[in-house]
């Protein structure tokens, strides 16, 4: 496999699962509204809810991540490796220099964030600096611009409202039940109800976990393609494979990760959770550090 082809491989897949989101959302919508006998006014309301998560994610996501690690900004005169490096891939790539973070914690990691490559964070763990070598911080400071050159960071900020969006239905529809009651129909309208209030109550308690597996396996697609476009902007796939194997092999998670910037980091900051059987890797926010590592090597 070469880059081109597991840039294109990974573009195509990660499409096809957001494709599925959108499809699970409108079923879950459609059903819930007829289950309640109120369709419009239900997901109406529950569409207004979820544009303002939108928009509070879309202009303030990257400040909230920044305030839950505790990571500070740079400058040049701080740490003038680190920014020249930044500087000098975004140059080689044509993007914008983002702001440029260290997380004082000895697990090695970093992250991007940020709505577009104009309001855009690269963050990178102190323990990383002490541990990986130049060649080695180009290939994950190279990762992390990919994620906002593609538009990564926006794209699973989207993500992570559409599932909150879709806990917000579950929700919606089961204090409906509760409080609400449903809309008298005539006879036959209300055996098509009971029909979709069946279907709806099987809905609330799984679509949560469907969207979340929905959002993982976004996550683990994106790490894929980041790890590509990092290589083919160094020409140097073996600088991330090194710097991964690096990273997997400090035992020790990132004291400020939490599950809701998991996904963010370029390995997954709560070492030693994930687990090679097939139902539980499902719930993985990041592919296998050994196939990554694999598929750069082969390129």
């Amino acid at each position: 496999m070469n880059i081109y082809s597991a840039i294109s491989q990974n573009k195509w897949k990660t499409w096809l699962i957001m494709i599925l989101f959108v499809v699970l959302i409108t079923t879950i919508a459609f059903v819930y509204g007829k289950a309640i006998g109120d369709p419009i006014t239900f997901v109406a309301l529950a569409f207004i809810i979820s544009g303002f998560m939108s928009l509070g994610s879309y202009y303030w996501s990257d400040q909230l991540v920044i305030a839950t690690t505790g990571a500070q900004e740079i400058q040049e005169k701080d740490n003038p490796e680190l920014f020249h490096t930044v500087e000098n891939l975004c140059i080689g790539d044509g993007l914008t220099m983002p702001k440029v973070y260290i997380l004082n914690d000895p697990s090695p990691n970093a992250f991007a964030t940020g709505r577009d490559p104009k309001h855009a964070a690269v963050c990178v763990t102190s323990g990383l600096l002490q541990r990986l070598n130049k060649i080695e911080l180009e290939g994950v400071i190279a990762h992390e611009i990919s994620h906002i050159k593609d538009y990564d960071t926006r794209l699973m900020a989207i993500v992570a409202i559409l599932v909150g969006f879709i806990a917000i239905l579950a929700d919606l529809f089961m204090r409906n039940l509760w409080w609400g009651g449903l809309r008298e129909n005539n006879r036959e309208d209300n055996r098509t109800q009971g029909i979709f209030l069946i279907i709806g109550i099987v809905f609330a308690i799984l679509s949560p976990i469907i969207a979340t597996l929905i959002q993982l396996a976004v996550s683990r697609k994106r790490e894929f393609l980041a790890d590509a476009a990092g290589a083919l902007l160094t020409r140097y796939p073996e600088g991330l494979a090194s710097a991964l194997e690096k990273i997997s092999s400090d035992p020790r998670p990132v004291k400020n990760a939490s599950n809701a910037t998991a996904h963010l980091f370029i390995a997954n900051p709560f070492k030693g959770k994930s687990t090679g059987a097939w139902f539980a890797s499902l719930f993985d926010t990041h592919p296998p550090i050994e196939e990554r590592i694999k598929i750069l090597r082969s390129m």
